[in-house]
């Protein structure tokens, strides 16, 4: 799927507020959002940025890379998850299959259990999941859930 699609798909599903902290592998969808998308400090950060949009009435969607997802995890326990606000998260699979810089390795194999573990749906996507993954996100987020998405490497055009 190309930027300028996920794009369109995002906005159709109604997402309206974008922010995070850039990822080469998502560096097509963030300049893609160019004027609409709020970059963060840290993900941390963009979580709760993402949390006080949703308060004041828009649908947020917050994208990192995987590595993020520790620095998160308090926010999504302590905020997210405990007032049911909800939020997408599009996060870039770094260390996939063991292919990827040394300081992604740790991560990639442990990303998708560490959200099992805190109980937050999420799905894995390549090139052809990724639709598909967004309208399964869009039933959760109506649920007050927060939702991951994780985006392989070559994913985006």
């Amino acid at each position: 799927m190309d930027a300028e699609t996920l794009k369109k798909r995002l906005k159709d599903l109604g997402f309206d507020f974008f922010t995070g902290v850039p990822c080469s592998l998502l560096g097509g969808i963030i300049e893609a959002l160019a004027g609409e998308y709020i970059p963060a400090v840290r993900e941390d950060t963009a979580l709760g940025v993402a949390a006080g949009a949703y308060l004041g009435g828009r649908k947020p969607c917050v994208l990192m890379q995987n590595s993020g997802l520790g620095y998160s995890l308090n926010v999504l326990t302590s905020l997210n998850m405990i007032y049911d606000i909800p939020v997408l998260m599009l996060v870039s699979f770094r260390g996939y299959g063991g292919k990827d810089a040394p300081e992604h390795l740790i991560m990639g194999r442990h990303c998708v259990e560490l959200m099992e573990t805190f109980g937050i749906r999420n799905k894995v996507c390549g090139k052809d999941g990724l639709a598909s993954a967004l309208v399964e996100a869009d039933k959760e987020i109506a649920k007050g859930k927060p939702y991951c998405v994780f985006i392989k490497e070559d994913t985006l055009e």
